[in-house]
Formats: C-alpha cells, structure tokens, sequence
C-alpha cells in the first residue's frame, strides 16, 4: 500500500494528496507533517521505512469539505485519491488513483465556493518586457477569457480580474518574477502564484487546443485569431485545468476577448478608492456592489458585479440594459414586472454552477433535482411573453430549457434524494425495472418468507413448518424431527440440529441468491443508472449554460428596477459631445448609510463639466464634503457606464475612457514605498495614462511634503492636466494659491464646500458653492475630534501670528507661469549654443554637411 502511495505522490510532489484508505483520508510523511500544522489534527506514526517511522495523519472522509475549504482558503492544493477498484478483485491493495486535485483557482464544491464570486484561475505569458498575453476562466462557467495588455498595466489587469490563482511560466527572467511577485505583495492581486513548464505556454498548442474546445476552424467569430500571446496563455490555462479535473472541459464553448479600447479602465487605486466592491478596510460593506446587490440568485450578484467592474465604452450595452429596466420598472398603478419576475426567481438554484458540475461528472443528487425545478420555473418565465425591448425578448426566449431536459431529471431522481449516489435512495421508482426488482426483494423480502411458509406448509401438511434467516446460514426450512418423514424429495439437507433438520429449495435459493446481493446490486445498479443520466445530459450543457446566463441577466435586470425605485434613482442620457452634467446628484452609499441610521437628509450637489469647464479646482474645510462629492462624480458615471439608473434628478454623459483616482494616505513599506512617493507614484500614472475623455479625481496632492514643495507639485500637476492632458478633472486641496489657476486656464473654475463659523464653531453644509473658500477652519475641525483646549488656544495664536507674517512679507508669485525656454551660453554647452545658432530653412545642403560636421566635432570636445 505504502508502495502504491509514494507511486501516487511521485507525480504530484508540490501537493498534499490526501490517500483514502476505509473511512479516512491519510496523509504522510511531510505531507502528514505539514497537514498537521495546518489543520491542527492530530500526528502520529505508523510502522518504518528505512529505519525511520513513518509520520501519518488523517481526517474523516464524511468531513472532507470542510478541511480542504480551509487548505484552499490558505493557498494549498489538494489531491484527492480514491478507491477505484473492487475489494477483492486482485491481488494486491485496491486500485486508486487520483480523480481531482482541487487549487484555490479551480474549486467546483459548492460547499467552498461563495454564492456572490467567482474563483478564477489566471495564466499569463510574457514576450520580453512589452507584451503579456492574460487568459482566465472559472471552471463553474462555460467561457474562456483572453487579452493582451502593455507589461506597465498588467498590475491594473489583475486587480481587476482578482484571479484566485495565478499560472506563469518557470522560464520567465528573473526580474518579470520579481515584478510579479511585487504586485501580489503590494496586494494588486492576493492568488497564490503557481510556476507551470514553459513548454506548456506554446502559442501553436494554445490555438489548437482552442479550436478543438470549440469544434471550430478558426477564432474569427470570436475576434480572438490576432492573439499569440493569449494563445499561449490559454494552453497552459486549459492544460492545468484538465489536470486538475482529470477530464476534459466539455462545457467551455465560448471566449470572450477584452480589448484596452473596449473597457473603461478603472485602475486598482479606483476600485479600492471609490470602495466599488471592498471598503478601505478590506470589508465587504458598505460599498456600492452592497448597496446594488438585492439579486435573487448567486448567478445574478456574479453577473451583476462583472457589469460594475467591467463597464464597456461602447454604449450600446448600457442603453440596452436601461432600456430593458426601464420596462420591468413598470407604468402607473399594480404589480410592476419586476416584482412578478423576482417572486417567480426566488428559490432559482445556481444552474451555472450545477451544469458545470454535470459537464465535469461531479453533479451531486440534490442539485440536479434543484435543476429540475429550476427548469420547470424558467419554462414558466419564457412564456411571460414580448416586451418593448430587444435585449428582454431575448433574455426570455433565452430562458426555454432544453427539450425533454426537465422531463428526464423529473422521471429519474427521487424528489429527495440522498445526498450521495453511494448512499443510494437517489434514482426514482419506475424508472428502471431492474432496479425496481432489486429494491422489492429488500423491501418485500418478510412477506415473501411469510406466503413461502404458508404455501410450504399446504403442500407438505406439516404445520410446524418455519421459513426463517440467520447471518451465518441465510435462509432456510427448518422442519422437527417428528416430521422428517414427510419432508418432500425436492428439500435439500442444510443443517441438521439436535431436535430438527433444516432445508434449502431450489426456489429459496433463487431468492436467497437475491435477497442477500440485492441492496448490493441495488447500489451498483444506481451508479450505473446515475452515470448514465449523466451520459444523457451531457448534449443539453450548452442550452443549459444559455439557461443560467439568460436567468442571471434577468435576475440583474431586476434588482436595477428595485433599486432605482427604492432608491429614487433617475435614468442617465449619454450624448457623443464630451460632458459630464448631473443635477441634485447623490453619494449612493452615504446616502443610503444616512437613511439606516437616521442621521439626517443627503445635501445633493450639481456637477457641470464640459468643453468650457473641464477642470473644478474645490477648495473648504476637511469634513466639509469635498471628497463626498468628488467620489458621487465618479460613482454617478460609472453607475451610467454599466447601465444603472443613477443617484441624481438629471445625468447627462458624455464618452468616457477611464476613471483616475488619487485620494487619500497610503504606504507601502515592504517595497520601500512612503506614502509621498506612492502619493507622486499614482500621479505619475495618471498623468501618463488620462486622455481628453478621462475622469480625474485629485484629492489634496502635495501634502505629504514641505509647503513649498508640494504647492509647487500640486501647481505643476494641475497646469498639466488643464493644459496638456485636458481630463475631466476635480481637484481638490487646501493649498488657496492654486484657486489663481481659473484666472488664467479658460477651462478651470473655483469651487467650494460651504460652511457657516459661529465664534468657534463651525456648521458644515456639504454644499457645494461657485468660487473659492476663504479658510480651511482647519482649528474648528480638530475642537470637533476632541483636540484639548490648551492645544487650540495656542493654535489660534500661531495661526494669527503666521497670517500677520504672511500678509507683511509675502512675495506675490505666479504659481502658473509658463516655465521660461532654456537659453543658450555656457551653461548650456557647445552644441546646445551651436544649435542654437542653426536656422536649417536657411542652409544649402553643403551648409547643412558642413554645419553636421561642425556639431560632430564640437560633441567630440564636450
């Protein structure tokens, strides 16, 4: 056995395999050792090997999903090796062989996964330093994801996507390694990192292995024939996959490419600033996906969170889904469509997940019998008939299951079934005949012996005759020896006692010979039985995958009605004319917060950022709103991009191709980063990567150094992005010398957080004003955290003392002057001041040569 084992081991020598032997699954050796620490279960020996014990640990089969959901949750992977053969059949330990191994990015248990996500498994290739081919799927869904990304943005990539587990190839350079392992440790991405061959990341292999998946002759129908690198990636990716499931995956018959001009790019430092699905405290609530997700099944909030994190530029999709909301909020009085929708989706399983787990074998009893239901429910809902909307109309006609799909689940599982086909009590009566013969011996097995022995009796005359049952002789007929002399020929001698013999008939053997192999025979005719309803199954995958994906939109359909409703939410317009316009609008999540505790009204704000204003330098106190209102902005737009009504009377929006973001304090010490330098970091990437159709959010830039010199960073950071760069820009800070930029950039106006000073008090109106504030009240705010008396006198004192100073002896400097063109000189250098002197309209071409000759010797010198 411990032969077998290591056999086993040698191929998987980097994951715990967990051997079953009987009622337990065992681990050994440094696998026993290290489970051991992990799982907090007992260690112990058993016999030698090379002289030494051999360490061993083990956990129950019956509460195997529990121990490895918290290996998963640790990173670890598992392989489960199971009992293949039959006891008995050869010589020898039973046959085993491993039949899954199960990683953080390939789990299929619905006892380890979370309703609301979903766990994806990432492969990634690298061509030298400038291009990554990405390629990700979650085995539970039926599509395979590619892109190719610049090397610089493959951190925005995976914060976005949130692999579970990341595959790279062990030849990549040491440097890409390092840089890789960087991003997870600055927390872009938390997925344990999984070293692959490099002879798998092959892009000849990946393309093929893709068209064998999709039974196609190329990839132009899917837009994905010009990707070799994500080619790459996906041969890795699908190879790791099929080696963790042992099989192939029948159920991926789709790919979906992600271009970087078809997506709204919301970098990592937008995500976890606008607190999209994540607080800045790592919780799951209150964000905006909490406030949004109402949806009635897992398959929904999945879908719907796929919607908010991946908002497309192209805004048909968005019109599309409005469209469609707008319909199921309804018209005037009575039940509104959604309401009847999310009624008839309560108690809707996850198909997504239950056809993945068929199309893989692992499908559990229950679930398909919460599938068969499921379907009955979807049948109803396709015949909810037309609706004023293309995208619904398709989405019902979507929803039609698969002929004869429901009616076959329905005629073969019991309606409650046992958890597991071993278990038995799982195929339903009158499906099999065979079957059904097998179960009426157990459960007729007594009624039989009794009208066995009634007949006996009334064909021999002996009235003590006794039909009976014991574990060591089976059935029999025992009959006194009073009368042995009319037992008949056809009576077979079993067993003789001191005052009877007992018999055997041939017709008590037959039923002997099934009474004891039926329940085993029952047992093993269901496995048969299950397999092949599984075999059944397999064509309707792809009508089922259509199924979940048609019930998951309408499930996110509907939860945009309610809310928008519930929430008092208005339905955005988009113009091709670059603009963000928002009436009265609203922080969503403060908003709804406020409502839970009572704690007053939301003070709504306007917005009004075009062609003429592109850039709203905001000034006020802290505590006043200011950040609030630049986070609505961008929830507001993002909320339109996806298709959602939005928290405002009025939203008009024009093409948006990112959201940037640089809000608040952070370090990151481990990579030597202070918070200044990550602070000038996320600047430097913004202003690198906005364009004229960007959304920039700036928030106190420059703080996190002396005066000087962040006033002039900050000065220099808002000239750019007015000048060069022309975003959409809310700028805010404390620094009042940036409110002289409007007075000279034509597309920048002030604004500012109202406030009302009573002596020493300060009342916060959240509003915001035209024009710029006329102090920061910064004293006010500290009194309100509790700041001791003593500290504010002497605060107030130095803050009159330096404004006095100030006011005397400052210099009036223009923070917006054009920097003046270098001149040339001396200080310059010799060519510098040579070329300087060049006029090339005005040369002959031997001027020109003899002018090039002149520079090249001059360099010479330098």
């Amino acid at each position: 056995m411990m032969q077998q084992y290591v056999q086993i081991k040698a191929h998987y020598p980097d994951t715990l395999v967990l051997y079953r032997m009987g009622d337990f699954y065992e681990v050994f050796w440094s696998d026993a050792e290290k489970a051991a620490r992990l799982l907090d279960i007992t260690l112990t020996t058993r016999g030698q090997s090379a002289g030494f014990p051999v360490a061993m640990a083990g956990v129950p089969f019956h509460a195997l999903e529990s121990y490895l959901g918290r290996l998963i949750k640790m990173g670890e992977s598992v392989a489960i090796c199971e009992q293949v053969g039959e006891v008995g059949a050869s010589k020898g330990p039973v046959e085993r062989k491993v039949v899954r191994v199960v990683t953080p990015g390939t789990i299929t248990d619905s006892e380890l996964l979370n309703d609301k996500q979903e766990a994806m498994l990432l492969a990634l290739h690298t061509a030298g330093r400038q291009r990554c081919g990405l390629a990700w799927l979650s085995v539970t869904q039926g599509r395979i994801h590619m892109a190719e990304c610049g090397a610089d943005e493959l951190g925005a990539w995976l914060a976005r996507i949130s692999p579970s587990e990341v595959l790279y190839s062990a030849g990549v350079t040491e440097r890409f390694e390092k840089n890789l392992y960087a991003l997870r440790q600055s927390s872009t991405f938390t997925a344990p990192l999984t070293p692959r061959p490099d002879w798998q990341f092959d892009s000849g292999l990946g393309k093929r292995k893709l068209l064998e998946q999709l039974g196609s002759a190329n990839l132009n129908a899917w837009n994905a024939e010009d990707l070799p690198l994500a080619h790459a990636a996906c041969a890795a990716l699908l190879s790791y996959a099929e080696h963790t499931q042992g099989r192939a995956l029948p159920h991926l018959h789709s790919i979906q490419v992600q271009r970087d001009d078809e997506l709204i790019a919301l970098p990592p430092a937008t995500c976890r600033n606008l607190e999209l699905v994540k607080t800045l405290r790592g919780e799951d609530a209150p964000t905006l996906f909490s406030l949004l997700d109402t949806c009635m099944t897992g398959m929904g909030s999945r879908l719907l969170k796929n919607w908010l994190l991946e908002p497309r530029r192209d805004r048909s999709h968005a019109t599309a889904r409005l469209q469609a909301t707008q319909v199921l909020r309804g018209q005037g009085s009575g039940t509104a469509p959604w309401q009847t929708l999310r009624d008839a989706l309560k108690g809707v399983s996850d198909v997504e997940r239950i056809t993945a787990r068929t199309a893989l074998r692992q499908v559990r009893p229950r679930e398909l019998v919460a599938l068969g239901k499921t379907l009955q429910k979807a049948q109803l809902l396709a015949r909810s008939g037309t609706a004023p909307s293309a995208y619904l109309n398709q989405i019902f006609a979507d929803l039609q299951p698969p002929e004869g799909c429901a009616e076959l689940l329905e005629r073969a599982i019991q309606e409650e079934p046992a958890a597991l086909v071993r278990d038995g009590g799982v195929i339903a009566t009158g499906f099999d005949a065979e079957l059904d013969e097998l179960r009426s011996i157990q459960d007729n097995c007594d009624g039989f012996l009794l009208e066995l022995e009634a007949k006996e009796k009334l064909l021999t005359s002996i009235p003590n005759l006794r039909v009976q049952f014991n574990k060591v002789h089976g059935f029999y007929i025992e009959i006194t020896n009073s009368y042995r002399d009319q037992v008949p020929e056809r009576y077979r001698r079993r067993q003789t006692l001191k005052n009877a013999e007992r018999y055997i008939t041939p017709e008590l053997k037959a039923f002997e010979d099934k009474a004891l192999s039926a329940q085993e025979r029952a047992l093993q005719r269901e496995k048969f039985l299950y397999e092949q309803l599984l075999d059944q199954l397999q064509p309707h995958v792809p009508g089922l995958t259509r199924v979940a994906q048609a019930i998951a939109a309408l499930d996110v359909l509907c939860t945009l009605a309610e809310r928008s409703l519930t929430l008092n939410w208005c339905a955005p317009e988009f113009s091709s004319l670059p603009c963000i316009e928002i009436e009265a609008g609203r922080h969503p999540v403060v908003e709804a917060r406020m409502a839970e505790t009572s704690s007053g009204s939301f003070i709504p704000n306007h917005t009004q950022l075009n062609t003429n204003t592109r850039m709203q330098i905001i000034t006020g106190p802290n505590m006043g709103g200011k950040s609030t209102y630049m986070r609505q902005v961008a929830l507001i737009t993002l909320l339109a991009s996806m298709g959602s009504h939005v928290p405002a009377t009025r939203c008009l929006l024009g093409p948006i191709d990112a959201i940037h973001t640089r809000i608040g304090a952070a370090d990151d010490l481990a990579n030597a980063q202070s918070t200044f330098m990550m602070e000038m970091t996320e600047a430097a990437q913004i202003l690198h990567a906005a364009t004229p159709h960007s959304l920039v959010l700036m928030d106190e830039i420059g703080r996190g150094t002396s005066t000087f010199d962040g006033l002039a960073l900050a000065s220099g950071i808002a000239s750019q992005l007015h000048d060069k760069t022309k975003a959409f820009t809310l700028f805010a800070t404390h620094y009042f010398e940036l409110t002289d930029l409007p007075a000279k950039a034509r597309a920048a106006i002030n604004v500012h957080v109202g406030a009302a000073e009573a002596g020493t008090d300060i009342v916060f109106l959240h509003e915001i004003q035209p024009g710029p504030a006329s102090r920061s009240y910064g004293i006010h705010v500290a009194k309100l955290a509790g700041m001791p008396a003593g500290v504010l006198n002497h605060a107030r004192h130095a803050l009159a003392t330096l404004e006095e100073r100030a006011s005397e002896d400052r210099l009036q400097v223009d923070l917006f002057e054009a920097p003046a063109a270098a001149e040339s000189g001396p200080s310059a250098g010799p060519v510098d001041a040579a070329l300087a002197q060049i006029n090339p309209d005005a040369l002959s071409p031997r001027e020109a040569l003899e002018a090039l000759y002149q520079l090249k010797k001059l360099s010479q010198q330098v």
